[in-house]
This record gives structure tokens, sequence and C-alpha cells, in this order.
């Protein structure tokens, strides 16, 4: 259901998003067999929150960009309440306990600690290529990739709306963008655009949020009429992106089905179905930043107080341990959520119309 601007059935996936990573960085601390290819495949729940991110903006900013009423000092101040103060949280939070392990006598990794790196960090340019190494809280690397987005957000709004009466054009152009440029990534890198983080991770973001305004522009166009038509094309577009991702199939492939899951779940939102729109779900959508801000922190903290508590050979921990572990990352995420990335948020909104308050207006000019 739509709840307002709230995609709801979106929100719910957002939780699955985050949590595909999770278990792309937890499993390997599992003592037992090797990860499957779909846990192997989680670094593309990145690439889901990409082209989520694209969707979800043009659902909500679109209208006012055609019709003149966008302001952009607004648009980015409202994206900054909500994505950086967890993330100056969590780079604080990672810091104070690698300071606190050095001093116990704990191994640390010297890049958690880079100096060098903070003001990237601080600045949010870490994936801009001007950080010299992934430190602090790595996973924010995805939050300085979508701050470029932000930042770049009226050139693809612009885009999107310059082909709304041609929108299948639209998709069709950003998908073959999408191969094209992990084709082009692959032969002059050497590795996956996919698997960028610090150094190209401003463009690795690019044809996702791309493809994610392209198909909010055809499912402006071309509205789903039916509930059971639109559930049908979703659970087929999820278990064929599931298999795909299980049999390791090709990135470009594997994000362009995740990108038809979003359309397909936001297609049964305009039919007024409840399916896949679970308060539960949407809760855990809610708090899926959280969890993903935290999930390499709580890691670092848990394998390594489990190594010294149960004097564990190596980082490997056994089956009823790492469900602990795993499990803790949603409790954990909710306090963060409720404790900081939510008051901090309306703390930001209240600034903001605080100042919108002392502004002149027109007629007062």
């Amino acid at each position: 259901m739509t709840d307002g601007q709230n995609i709801r059935q979106l929100t719910s996936l957002r939780f699955f998003a985050a949590f595909w990573v999770v278990l792309f960085h937890y499993w390997p601390k599992l003592a037992g067999p090797a990860a499957p290819m779909f846990v192997e495949k989680g670094y593309l729940g990145v690439e889901l929150f990409f082209v989520l991110s694209g969707f979800i903006l043009s659902h909500v900013y679109r209208t006012s960009v055609e019709d003149g009423r966008f302001r952009y000092a607004s648009f980015l101040w409202a994206r900054l309440a909500r994505v950086y103060p967890l993330h100056l949280a969590t780079l604080a939070g990672l810091g104070l306990v690698a300071a606190a392990a050095t001093l116990a006598g704990f191994a640390v990794d010297a890049n958690i600690l880079s100096w060098q790196a903070l003001p990237a960090n601080l600045l949010l340019v870490h994936a801009w290529g001007l950080a010299p190494v992934a430190g602090w809280n790595h996973p924010s690397w995805s939050i300085s990739a979508e701050w470029f987005a932000y930042l770049t957000f009226p050139l693809f709004a612009w885009t999107a709306i310059r082909l709304k009466d041609r929108p299948v054009i639209a998709v069709a152009g950003a998908v073959a963008f999408l191969v094209g440029l992990y084709a082009a990534f692959q032969a002059l890198a050497g590795f996956p655009l996919t698997q960028a983080t610090i150094h190209w991770g401003a463009l690795r973001i690019v044809p996702c949020f791309a493809l994610g305004c392209a198909l909010h522009a055809l499912w402006r166009a071309r509205p789903a009429r039916k509930s059971g038509e639109a559930l049908t094309n979703a659970a087929i577009s999820g278990a064929v992106t599931i298999f795909m991702a299980a049999i390791g199939a090709p990135d470009a492939a594997i994000v362009i089905g995740l990108g038809a899951v979003i359309f397909f779940l936001a297609g049964l939102a305009q039919t007024g179905s409840k399916a896949f729109g679970n308060p539960v779900f949407v809760y855990l959508g809610e708090i899926s930043y959280s969890i993903y801000m935290i999930c390499v922190p709580w890691k670092i903290v848990f394998v390594n107080a489990a190594v010294r508590v149960f004097e564990l050979n190596g980082e490997q921990l056994p089956l009823p341990l790492w469900i602990a572990f795993i499990a803790a990352v949603v409790p954990l995420a909710a306090l963060s959520y409720h404790l900081i990335e939510k008051p901090a948020r309306a703390r930001m909104k209240l600034w903001a119309d605080a100042w919108d308050s002392r502004r002149p207006s027109v007629a007062g000019v």
C-alpha cells in the first residue's frame, strides 16, 4: 500500500537488501560450509539500495521538479538529515572502540583509525577516490556514493522528465547504459564495478540510480491495475532474480532483475494490495539503514570478544554463537534507529523549519 509518499512494499524490501549485505559480511565467520552463491552475491544488496534510491527519490520529488517547486538546498538538507547523523555516530563509535581496543592490547587494523582518510569521511566524499584507504566504518562508502547521486539528482530527474512520454525508451536506455558500463569498467579496471567501493563507489551508483529513475517513469506512465497480476509478476521476478543469484549469473543480469522486483512491488501499491506491506516488515525496512551501518562495527566487536572469551582458533564461530551474533543485529539496529537516527533527523528538520520561518516572504521583500 501507499502511505502518502511511502510505498510500503518498497520500505519492506529495504530490510531484505540490508540483510543480504549482512549475510555477505557475516557468513565467512561461520565455522562450517562455504557460503552458497546467493550469499556470495550479497554485495549486490547495495545495488538494490541504489536502484531503490533512484526510484523512491523520483517518486517523492519528480512532481516538484516538473512544477518548478523543487528547492535544491532543501532537498540536500533533507537527504543529509537522512544519512549523516548515523554516519557520524558510527564513525565516532568505531573510532572509540578501536582506540580502546588498541589500549587494551587488541590488534586493530591500522586503516580503521586512518587520520588521512578522516577528512574525506567527514565530508562524505570518501567513495569519490578522495580517500587514501578504506578507513573507519567501511560500509559508509555507499553513503558517500548516495551523496554523489543526491548532488546530481536534478540531472537524473530532468532526463526522466524529458523521457516521461517514452518511458520504455528510458528503461531500455538505462539498461543498455548499465550493461555497457559494467562491461567497459571490467575491461579497463580488471574487476567488476559492482565490487568497487572506496575508489569507484561514486561511479558504481550511477547506472543503478539511473535505472531506478527510469523504472519510476515507466511505473507512473503504465500503472498496474489488477492486484493478482501485480502479485504474480512480483513473485515471478523475485524468484527468477533469486535463482540468478543462486547460480552465479552475471551481476548485470541480477541487477536488472532487482529492478524488475522493485517495479512490480511498486505496482502492488498502485492496486491497493496489502501484500508485502506487513507492518513488521515495514518497520524492519525503516531500521534497515541502521542495520546496514552497524553491521561491520558489530562484527568487529562481537568476533574479537568471542575469540577472547571462548578461546576460538581463528575467527570461526560455532553455529549457535553465529546465530546469536547475527540475531543481535536487529535489536541493536532498533536501538540505533530510535536513539540516534530518528531523533537526529527530526532535529535537523526542525532546524530547517526554523530557518525557513525566518526567511522573508516574496511579498515582504
